[in-house]
């Protein structure tokens, strides 16, 4: 029993030495310079000093773009309904034609035409071709680039996501925006360089492997950012308010510098002593970063904030400019989350699936391109549209109107951030079941992301594995080069 007693008891001991030394250590990391543990550490099996993994890296030649945001269509949105029109569809409803499709109902040779429920109007001085779905949307065509022959290798929506986000349709990879912030590192130390944002009714299928950063350290990955209640959760430790952890601070710095500082090369340690160090500023910069009180009553209203339907996915675009305007490099935001008319899939009713979510999206993302024009912020920020891939000309099933998943030719907008406004490049057949000209696959949008962000794809690298592992795959990829200006 004696023995049991004294074990219980250095147990104890154990435990409250380790949880203290660890909160003295995530304490202290407020209070250094930002340099001080570079300083005092060394990079694991090199003579090199350690860095910060998020510290403001040169681009490879001159950018044209400082931010991303990406505004996801989860569920894949109907191209053929919204901004690739085919008159050659019109009035043959029902009609059953000899096409190729692939989708979640498998392999099919013909199908039941489905007529777009939506009328498309020309626009702008380009004449695009736009439906009724976007009628905001549609008054900045001239600003905006679409590619009318996206391809992508799945047609299921885990790996189709997975794939779009990371270049590769199985699980593990780092997505886009850790790509990009290991690259370029985030220009503001005050909040983090990589932020998501869901839909309202959920996250999407594979969850945080869309945002996860793969095999590079966690630092790469998203912070989730949440439009109602608190915005980044888990900033504050539970009953410790900051005047309570600058006392603390004063008291251990001494302990730590014995403890810890003293132990040579150990670059985990300041690797994890970094990440505290951003969340403890956070705390401070957070909250200010995400007030949208400070906000005039008009942008508000035009971003949508006083329509019901608008109102989620408005916050989260006004959100989105407040973040790029600090300096945050890459900012996604999920439209349509959980599963079936929760999100974009319109399998069952195509008219009442997309008249929901593009009436939920379509004033915030038109507001989002007025606003960056209107604050000298379009030029410099890239604004990405799109799903995981389209859906078909043809019915699913043998009644009603919903369309199968296509990821043979589909859709997809880039505006700003030195991309040409007003053309379209690509091209479907004259159902869109297919592309046919200028076939871009997912990779050629990832490499011209990076392309206008001044990295080039196939020389950025991360070594994984034995292999030096890109985002556009071994293979490479170029960016599309009809999309730049």
């Amino acid at each position: 029993m004696t023995d049991k007693k004294n074990f219980c008891g250095r147990m104890r001991r154990e435990f409250m030495w380790q949880a203290g030394g660890g909160f003295a250590g995530t304490a202290l990391s407020g209070m250094l310079g930002d340099n001080f543990f570079a300083n005092q550490t060394q990079a694991a099996d090199t003579d090199e000093t350690w860095e910060n993994p998020l510290a403001p890296k040169k681009t490879q030649f001159p950018a044209k773009a400082k931010s991303v945001i990406f505004l996801f269509m989860y569920g894949g949105p109907s191209h053929i309904d919204t901004f690739d029109y085919k008159p050659d569809l019109i009035g043959r409803d029902n009609q059953t034609v000899k096409v190729k499709t692939f989708g979640r109902g498998g392999h099919k040779n013909e199908g039941r035409i489905v007529e777009p429920r939506w009328k498309f109007k020309q626009h702008g001085e380009s004449g695009k071709w736009v439906s009724s779905l976007f009628p905001n949307v549609a008054q900045h065509v001239d600003d905006i680039a679409f590619v009318h022959s996206m391809t992508a290798d799945s047609p299921i929506h885990g790996s189709a996501m997975l794939q779009m986000n990371s270049g590769e349709i199985l699980s593990g990879s780092p997505c886009l925006g850790s790509w990009v912030n290991y690259g370029l590192g985030s220009v503001n130390q005050n909040l983090p360089g990589f932020v998501v944002m869901l839909d309202k009714r959920g996250g999407p299928i594979s969850g945080p492997k869309n945002w996860s950063a793969g095999y590079m350290p966690a630092s790469y990955q998203a912070t989730m950012l949440r439009s109602k209640g608190t915005p980044i959760l888990d900033l504050q430790p539970r009953g410790v308010g900051r005047a309570t952890q600058r006392k603390l601070l004063d008291a251990i710095q001494k302990y730590n510098k014995e403890h810890i500082l003293d132990r040579g090369n150990n670059s985990d340690l300041a690797a994890r002593i970094a990440s505290y160090e951003l969340a403890y500023k956070m705390q401070a910069t957070a909250p200010e970063a995400v007030d949208l009180s400070k906000e005039t009553a008009a942008t508000k209203k035009m971003y949508g904030l006083e329509d019901r339907n608008a109102e989620y996915f408005g916050k989260q675009c006004l959100l989105a400019r407040r973040m790029v305007e600090r300096g945050v490099r890459f900012v996604q935001i999920y439209s349509g989350g959980n599963h079936n008319d929760a999100n974009w899939d319109a399998h069952g009713d195509l008219k009442h699936n997309h008249d929901l979510h593009a009436g939920e999206t379509d004033q915030p993302i038109a507001a989002l391109i007025k606003d960056l024009k209107a604050r000298g912020m379009f030029d410099e920020t890239l604004v990405v549209w799109g799903g995981e891939f389209g859906r078909q000309p043809t019915a699913e099933y043998a009644k009603g109107t919903g369309r199968d998943h296509n990821a043979y030719g589909f859709t997809m907008f880039m505006a700003g951030g030195g991309i040409k406004g007003g053309v379209s490049v690509g091209k479907t057949d004259e159902l869109g079941s297919k592309a046919i000209e200028d076939r871009f696959h997912v990779r050629r949008i990832h490499a011209t992301i990076l392309h206008q962000m001044g990295i080039e794809a196939n020389k950025l690298t991360y070594f994984f594995g034995g292999l030096d592992r890109k985002l556009v795959g071994v293979e490479g990829a170029k960016p599309i080069d009809k999309l730049i200006s």
